[in-house]
């Protein structure tokens, strides 16, 4: 399973000791607002470079709007940029009708994309339709919405193994989420780099290692 950081703030993408490595980071408008900065071409490329700087592999940037034209424009520079800094990038696009001609203009240039927001099993198909490389359910907007979410994850689990869109699940609220993810085979996912590091460690473990050190001791006076 690849590991993508859910954050825009370079600063945050440097992970503890424990925690599995990073394959790249997965941004959209509302993290990168979030993290104080505009959304723009100029501040998408400076994202690119900083993915570069920080070692990682690989970056997936959400286009704002569905507007073809400037949607080409951004991708050439993105592209253009990437290459320079030998990142690969996956262009995220809402699975949504009005995206359409944006989802056609951006593969007819060969560009990967991720199909992101998709919440019920005919967006699925859709996306499986339209050959994307990957789909991005928000798993903690669906369970707040009051829906069993493990059905659609094992749907996107067989729809990937068919082959079709690789299961990009998001929006992780619990370690438990993510072992059922890992067990059903989810290809990617993408977390906060606080939701990592917090995970990382873990109380059991800790106890474990405690009672092993106070057994070392003890052993001493025999």
């Amino acid at each position: 399973m690849k590991v993508f950081l859910d954050s825009a703030v370079a600063s945050s993408w440097a992970l503890p000791a424990g925690c599995p490595a990073a394959q790249g980071v997965t941004t959209n408008p509302t993290l990168v607002l979030q993290a104080g900065l505009p959304v723009t071409l100029p501040a998408y490329i400076g994202l690119l470079g900083a993915v570069s700087d920080a070692g990682l592999a690989e970056l997936m940037l959400q286009l704002p709007r569905p507007d073809v034209t400037e949607a080409l424009q951004w991708l050439r520079a993105l592209q253009t940029a990437a290459a320079e800094r030998k990142v690969t990038l996956t262009i995220k696009l809402p699975c949504h009708p009005d995206w359409l001609a944006c989802i056609r203009a951006v593969q007819a240039t060969g560009q990967a994309i991720l199909l992101t927001g998709l919440s019920n099993p005919v967006q699925l198909l859709w996306a499986q339709s339209l050959k994307a490389q990957y789909v991005a359910p928000y798993i903690g907007r669906l369970v707040a919405d009051g829906r069993d979410v493990w059905p659609f994850m094992q749907a996107c689990v067989a729809v990937q193994q068919a082959p079709g869109p690789a299961l990009l699940a998001a929006s992780i609220k619990s370690p438990d989420v993510l072992a059922k993810l890992l067990a059903y085979g989810a290809a990617a996912v993408t977390l906060p780099p606080a939701s990592l590091a917090a995970w990382a460690g873990d109380a059991l473990t800790n106890t474990a290692m405690a009672q092993f050190d106070r057994d070392v001791a003890a052993s001493a006076l025999l």
